[in-house]
């Protein structure tokens, strides 16, 4: 392989660990837990790993177990940067803990698991993908571990090679199949453990013990990057609004930090646009009237994010949405035996409440068609697919072409979309994400040392320096709660949203009417990797703002 000058650079580098990891670790345990939501439920679901104390990491005597292990590794959903970062966290505190133990990377993600495709990792191996990142080294998948002949089938080829823990590296979703299958080996006495990893660069993934999922600060940086670059375009041409789809399926975070970085004109947080019970008429109106006050300034330009799910945050969309992923998951061979959208679409009507199929109705035809389209493994709707930022160029521009006829518009409208996903998902890790993403991955190897199962990693305290941060393990279930799912109620982690209280989105809310009215744009220019600390290992706006 051709390496370029970058990624021989950054084999060299050395990730920062937490004091406590560098030395002989000694557990500290804190009170013992409950889930987040529907305590009695969780609980019944999972009798043997429910209700475990906080774990947090000091320097002190161990009490791990220095006999040979082997550690089998999962890189489960989407990619997020530093993933090779914590794999190799997992090996090195593995190695140093017995240089015997052995490390073994199934292969396309939890589907190799039970599939049985698998490579050992070896120095020559890790050493390669140290720093890089991307889920290359051994691939990633979306295979849901649900059912109890994948567990016992994944359990079979465990026994075949010593394995006597796993590590799922995912997001919410991955980490609660990770925390069912902990529950499920448990039971069985089988003698494999399970940990966790927290991934997603959507940020959803966090709560009091986890300050932020790995990926989210490399994911910001780029998009960041590549807005403020658009953002420099327009100031330079004058003549464009620039329509930004970030990704965030489930929550802003990703478009409220961007925002926090860039100081665009528009910001869209859809937790606020379902607060305020706004319809999608009302968030074009919002759009629309910043567009004529910049008019009025001179300034027919402009950049408006836009979180990816916004259409399910959009009380209305959202009640429909609820109702086309039941219907979807109870009539899918119905729907596709259809050859025409036309055909499903008149199908569909017959299907849903009559307030909904008036709604479903009233959407353009491609909008309504992109919202019939498969859905993804854990019956949601694709909202990547769903091209909202056409859909808000089209509605503004209706918006306009009244405003003007009534007199209250003299500007002109030029419009430019663009989705910003999967430039930023396997981005070489900032230097934060280098070191967050290691640390989890040592804290990994020493909850299995210590003999832990049903624990995520985690790693706090991250907007002090990376030698005072706090590793741990906080219990999965402790992040559960009951959501409906395939039209029935399961166990999952809680996602956590955007707060309309928090300080990064006050910080927004502050500033939104100046950004809106004048060109007050910052250009945060690409990730640095070397040079002063100030600038190449800060956190995200969100962490700070978090922290104040």
């Amino acid at each position: 392989m051709i390496k370029s000058p970058l990624q021989i650079a950054r084999e060299s580098y050395s990730p920062k660990l937490p004091k406590a990891l560098k030395g002989s670790v000694k557990i500290v345990e804190g009170k013992n837990t409950e889930s987040v939501a529907d305590q009695s439920d969780i609980q019944k679901l999972f009798p043997n790993t429910y209700g475990m104390p906080v774990l947090s990491f000091e320097a002190g005597d161990s009490s791990a177990n220095n006999e040979v292990m082997n550690v089998g590794l999962i890189l489960s959903g989407g990619q997020a940067p530093g993933g090779h970062n914590v794999i190799s966290g997992i090996y090195d505190g593995l190695k140093k803990l017995n240089p015997a133990n052995k490390v073994y990377g199934f292969l396309g993600g939890p589907g190799g698991l039970v599939d049985n495709k698998y490579m050992e990792l070896t120095d020559d191996i890790v050493d390669h993908y140290r720093n890089t990142g991307g889920f290359d080294i051994i691939g990633s998948g979306r295979t849901k571990l649900e059912e109890e002949a994948q567990f016992d089938k994944g359990l079979e080829n465990c026994k075949a090679l010593g394995i006597n823990a796993l590590v799922i590296i995912g997001g919410d979703d991955s980490n609660t199949n990770a925390c069912v299958l902990a529950e499920y080996y448990k039971q069985k006495n089988a003698g494999v453990q399970v940990i966790g990893c927290p991934k997603t660069i959507d940020g959803d993934l966090k709560n009091e013990m986890i300050e932020t999922s790995f990926g989210f600060d490399t994911a910001c940086k780029v998009y960041s990057e590549l807005i403020g670059n658009i953002q420099r375009d327009a100031n330079s041409a004058k003549k464009y609004w620039h329509f930004i789809k970030l990704m965030g399926r489930s929550a802003s975070h990703i478009a409220l930090e961007c925002a926090l970085q860039t100081q665009p004109n528009v910001t869209i947080i859809s937790e606020e646009v379902e607060a305020n019970n706004m319809t999608l008429d009302q968030v074009v109106e919002y759009i629309a009237n910043i567009v004529a006050k910049r008019a009025a300034n001179g300034e027919n330009f402009g950049t408006v994010l836009i979180p990816e799910g916004l259409v399910e945050f959009i009380p209305a969309m959202k009640k429909l949405i609820s109702e086309l992923n039941d219907l979807l998951a109870h009539h899918e061979e119905e729907v596709n035996a259809f050859e025409s959208n036309k055909e499903k679409r008149e199908f569909v009507v017959t299907k849903l409440s009559p307030e909904m199929a008036e709604v479903f109705k009233s959407l353009p035809n491609t909008f309504a068609n992109q919202l019939m389209l498969d859905r993804d493994p854990h019956g949601n709707v694709q909202v990547s697919m769903i091209e909202t930022e056409k859909l808000l160029i089209d509605m503004v521009k209706a918006k306009l072409k009244k405003m003007k006829k009534a007199g209250l518009y003299a500007g002109k409208f030029s419009a430019q979309g663009h989705f910003f996903g999967y430039e930023g998902r396997c981005a070489s890790p900032s230097n934060f994400d280098a070191d967050y993403c290691y640390s989890l991955g040592y804290t990994a190897s020493v909850l299995i040392a210590e003999g832990k199962t049903g624990y995520m990693a985690s790693v706090r305290n991250l907007t002090a320096s990376a030698d005072e941060w706090i590793a741990g393990g906080v219990p999965v279930t402790m992040m559960m709660n009951m959501e409906r799912r395939h039209g029935a109620m399961k166990p999952v982690i809680q996602k956590a949203l955007v707060l309309l209280d928090g300080a990064p989105f006050k910080a927004l809310a502050d500033n939104r009417e100046d950004w809106a009215i004048n060109t007050k744009y910052v250009y945060p220019g690409p990730i640095q990797y070397f040079g002063p600390t100030e600038v190449c290992d800060l956190p995200t706006k969100t962490l700070i703002e978090e922290s104040k």
